[in-house]
């Protein structure tokens, strides 16, 4: 039998207070695989003493059953009435309906989502982001989708910015992702603009999943397994990211890879979907975070080592990256911004992750 950690810290933390309200919204048609996701991940989110981070409810619109992509029905607890109080309201995908074929939805239903938009941050997964551009809810938004819908969600929503290469984008209160697991990565990153990178990571690790993926990183991977004779790139990034103190080039990498600089950038980019350098610099974005949240080192010495040399690059690169300044983001995170509840959404912690 799979452990399930979400259900196993709600029921012995039974009487802890639940610090976000996350509701998941079940519509006809909802892909199976990702209704579930977001109990799985935030559900699984705990701070240091095990409590809950999260409180997940699934409600239907009018709380009464609804059948799901694989075949069955489920029954909800719930009808709209939970987005009323909810802080975040999940949207999963749709297989067919009238937001994916007309581009249009239910008034109760657009009702509802515009009247949550108002005090709630909004999220989809994969197609769900049909039901939010439905409602008007992206119009002038960049979002993404599934790649196999982009030329659909084009025609149907000209308004909205579709970047239909990225797995996610965090457009601070509307947060929209590719197809199926690239939801899981939307939801740690959800976890890990909440509650910093130590929390998310150990939801990643209950749940047997990559810990991080940058939202920018191409939903296309032309090479994920290598043929027996070829040499992939694996092996350098492993080394690369136990030497990001170091002023590492790109000629750095391909001599490691014992590659030219041209195949070392090809191989590279077939296997993660992005650029060596631009991998580089998010894993030092990372490890800086890291740094930023779970010590006491300075400004200083967290610029050295991840590797942008001086405070001066380090507060550019992460600024450029998530909008705010070490010395802001160390307060928010160590100096109290994150006790007991989320970062207030609005706020210069909210990053902006559009490609």
């Amino acid at each position: 039998m799979c452990h399930d950690p979400a259900m196993s810290v709600e029921t012995l933390n039974s009487d802890a207070p639940v610090r976000h309200e996350v509701a998941v919204l079940a519509l006809p048609g909802t892909i199976a695989f990702e209704l579930g996701l977001p109990h799985r991940l935030l559900g699984s989110a705990v701070d240091a003493e095990e409590r809950p981070l999260y409180r997940v409810r699934v409600a239907t619109l009018d709380g009464e059953p609804v059948r799901t992509s694989a075949g069955y029905r489920i029954e909800p607890e719930h009808d709209a009435s939970l987005l009323e109080t909810a802080q975040t309201v999940v949207v999963p995908g749709v297989s067919g309906g009238p937001a994916m074929t007309d581009g249009r939805v239910a008034d109760e239903l657009g009702q509802a989502l515009r009247a949550a938009a108002g005090h709630a941050r909004l999220m989809s997964i994969c197609t769900g982001a049909f039901v939010l551009a439905a409602a008007g809810l992206l119009d002038g938004r960049t979002a993404t989708t599934h790649w196999m819908h982009a030329a659909a969600f084009r025609r149907l929503f000209p308004a909205v910015a579709l970047d239909a290469d990225v797995l996610f984008v965090d457009d601070g209160d509307v947060l929209t992702s590719a197809g199926n697991a690239a939801g899981i990565d939307l939801l740690l990153h959800l976890v890990r603009r909440d509650h910093g990178s130590e929390v998310a990571t150990r939801v990643a690790r209950r749940n047997v999943v990559a810990p991080w993926r940058e939202g920018g990183q191409s939903q296309f991977v032309e090479r994920p397994v290598l043929e027996a004779d070829e040499i992939g790139t694996a092996e350098t990034r492993a080394w690369a990211a136990e030497h990001l103190a170091e002023p590492l080039t790109l000629a750095d990498l391909a001599a490691h890879a014992r590659m030219s600089v041209r195949t070392f950038t090809r191989r590279f980019r077939e296997e993660t979907g992005i650029s060596p350098l631009r991998w580089l610099a998010a894993q030092r974005i990372a490890l800086a975070r890291q740094l930023l949240e779970s010590t006491d080192a300075t400004v200083d010495r967290v610029a050295a080592e991840a590797g942008f040399g001086t405070p001066a690059s380090l507060r550019q690169h992460l600024r450029a990256a998530i909008g705010v300044a070490p010395l802001a983001y160390w307060r928010a995170f160590r100096g109290g911004g994150v006790t007991g509840h989320s970062p207030v959404l609005g706020t210069t912690m909210v990053p902006r992750l559009v490609r």
